[in-house]
């Protein structure tokens, strides 16, 4: 005898593969999302960290006096102390009126196997008293006045 009105439950075979189909997608989906928010979140980390150097290395420069600071002729270097290694290097121009000198911090790590750099530059008198600092990174995304 035939039972009229039941229906047969469950999921067939297609119905199964697509709802796997869109979990896996959406999974995945959030997987790399997560990824690509701890890749920037580490970058930026390093950004800080280069940002913070380059305004030490500047604490240092207006300290000693940019003049005792171009005669003591170290003008670049490696910082170990961080990982990944940060490399810097200062750059100095006579400006020509009242004892003033452009003076360009550049700050180099590399992310994997691609470098990145944080420029700051700033103009010192010869009694070493900052006048303005403008930073700005690899790509020029970044302008702070000091």
């Amino acid at each position: 005898m035939k039972s009229r009105g039941t229906k047969r439950g469950g999921f067939n075979l297609v119905e199964a593969l697509v709802a796997t189909m869109i979990l896996s997608s959406s999974v995945l989906t959030l997987g790399a999302i997560g990824t690509n928010a701890l890749s920037s979140t580490r970058l930026h980390r390093h950004y800080e960290t280069a940002a913070s150097l380059i305004d030490k290395q500047l604490s240092l420069i207006d300290y000693m006096g940019i003049d005792e600071f171009i005669e003591a002729g170290q003008m670049e270097g490696i910082i170990e102390e961080y990982d990944p290694a940060y490399q810097w290097s200062v750059t100095t121009e006579y400006q020509g009126t009242d004892d003033l000198y452009l003076v360009s911090i550049t700050m180099t790590w590399l992310e994997g196997k691609r470098p990145y750099s944080v420029v700051a530059q700033t103009m010192l008198d010869g009694a070493g008293s900052t006048l303005g600092t403008s930073t700005s990174t690899e790509t020029g995304e970044q302008q702070t006045q000091r």
